[in-house]
């Protein structure tokens, strides 16, 4: 078989329903077989808020009574301040740029619109609303690190 031959059921295996074709001729085997194509699907992010099932996970894995009494503490502790917590997954960013400043700092005042980071998911970058009122007590995050669905990202009084 000459190349042109082989080109030539390349074409008719493209064209037809056919996925495979043998062919010996001369000592020559030949074996032409169609891929099936991928369809590439790609996940659709929602940024309404979700049931939160963290809590639920940290009660099922205490192994102890003294680390249900903590957990409590702690929890008593959180509710004394309000948090602003990630609607989505993705990797936390402190300023629209590395050359600029934070948006939010230890000590400012916040409202419900004001915008308190950016959160990057598949190369989308999100601004974040404080959607609280009060004043930054705590930065939870360092910048640059994954966040998950639901975790405190500032502490706010």
């Amino acid at each position: 078989m000459n190349f042109k031959e082989i080109k030539e059921l390349i074409e008719i295996l493209d064209q037809s329903s056919l996925t495979e074709i043998n062919i010996e001729d001369k000592g020559n085997v030949v074996n032409l077989k169609k891929e099936k194509e991928t369809e590439i699907i790609t996940p659709q992010i929602s940024q309404q808020p979700m049931q939160q099932v963290a809590p639920q996970q940290e009660i099922a894995t205490a192994p102890a009574a003294s680390n249900n009494a903590d957990t409590a503490a702690n929890s008593a502790a959180d509710t004394s301040g309000k948090t602003i917590n990630a609607p989505m997954v993705g990797t936390f960013y402190k300023s629209p740029s590395p050359e600029e400043g934070a948006y939010v700092q230890v000590g400012d005042a916040v409202s419900n619109d004001t915008t308190v980071c950016i959160l990057e998911a598949m190369k989308l970058f999100n601004e974040i609303q404080a959607e609280v009122t009060g004043e930054i007590v705590e930065i939870l995050v360092e910048d640059g690190q994954m966040v998950e669905y639901g975790q405190p990202l500032f502490k706010v009084k």
